[in-house]
């Protein structure tokens, strides 16, 4: 069990340098968009089922079941061949369960429109990053809506990744990833999926609740190291961690609004409907473009100070065996 965790860890290690230096190259094979596949092949089968609430249900534990059982049955397949052939698999599946480089890459055309003063190409680069409609957007909202999403996914798309393949591997991060993605596929209150997507809904808020507090704490640190106004962001984080529906999502934006000194947030259209949503932060100054960039930084540092931690925790848990 210790050889089959130090390589474990040496893969975890793989992996985030992968994503460092590689990101999600376009046109590459991805676990995510396979999870994708299922979730959507699963829900056909199982949404005409008359007890929406039910098939949920049924629809969570059969998607959990898909993706972290056949990873886990390859992970120890590959192990009884050889190690380094465990080594290998593992290292491919941590690059690709996390998504700092991929969330920085693909928020960066929306900066380098905006900064050219290219509205139209922003908000069709926005589009491809947030649910929310787009077209009604100023330069201020396609901004506000960037470093928003930024501050939200360094929780979901790094720290809660990071914290379950701590704790459980790849295999862990495969059942994280697999929740996640449900909840951006199903998890919405509308007519279709206010009932089948609640457990789905539910099971993520339970899966981020750790993982999102955590980031919003290492992002407080980040923001000292990257010389923004920590204790603007220790404040506007206990003030406004909870202006949100989602018990999580506020956590980071708060952070990240008090570091930058810009109010976030506020009524967002979808789907053609206003939503009512409070603002978080104070609007000490306009936001501007850069922000964007400075976003960039503090989940650049988040993500390193996350990755120590998490390696400190593999640490505890090789010690323990």
């Amino acid at each position: 069990m210790a050889e089959m965790l130090l390589h474990s860890t040496l893969a975890f290690i793989a992996g985030f340098l992968l994503d460092r230096a590689l990101g999600d190259p376009q046109g590459w094979p991805h676990l995510i968009r396979l999870f994708g596949q299922v979730i959507a092949g699963l829900e056909k089968i199982l949404y005409p089922m008359k007890n929406k609430r039910l098939s949920g249900a049924v629809f969570v534990l059969f998607v959990l079941l898909v993706c972290g059982g056949i990873p886990t049955l390859a992970l120890f397949g590959a192990w009884a061949i050889s190690p380094w052939l465990f080594l290998a698999l593992e290292s491919l599946l941590c690059w690709q369960l996390l998504a700092a480089r991929s969330l920085r890459d693909e928020s960066l055309p929306v900066y380098e429109a905006l900064h050219h003063d290219d509205l139209p190409k922003a908000k069709t680069a926005l589009s491809m990053i947030v649910g929310r409609d787009t077209k009604a957007l100023d330069a201020a909202g396609i901004t506000r809506a960037t470093v928003e999403t930024i501050a939200e996914n360094t929780a979901d798309g790094v720290a809660a990744p990071l914290f379950y393949m701590a704790l459980g591997g790849a295999v862990l991060g495969c059942v994280y990833k697999a929740v996640n993605t449900m909840d951006s596929m199903v998890g919405y209150r509308n007519e279709r999926y206010e009932e089948f997507g609640f457990c789905a809904a539910k099971l993520d808020d339970a899966f981020n609740y750790i993982p999102s507090r955590l980031c919003a704490v290492m992002m407080i640190v980040a923001s000292a190291f990257c010389g923004l106004d920590t204790q603007g962001a220790f404040r506007i984080w206990q003030r406004d961690r909870r202006k949100h529906a989602s018990p999580n999502s506020a956590q980071t934006e708060a952070v990240m609004a008090g570091a930058l000194g810009v109010q976030l947030a506020g009524d967002a259209w979808y789907f053609g409907r206003r939503h009512h949503k409070p603002t978080i932060g104070d609007a000490t100054r306009p936001i501007k473009t850069e922000d964007i960039r400075l976003a960039h930084r503090v989940l650049l540092m988040t993500s390193i100070l996350l990755f120590i931690l998490s390696l400190l925790t593999r640490g505890i848990l090789y010690a323990a065996l």
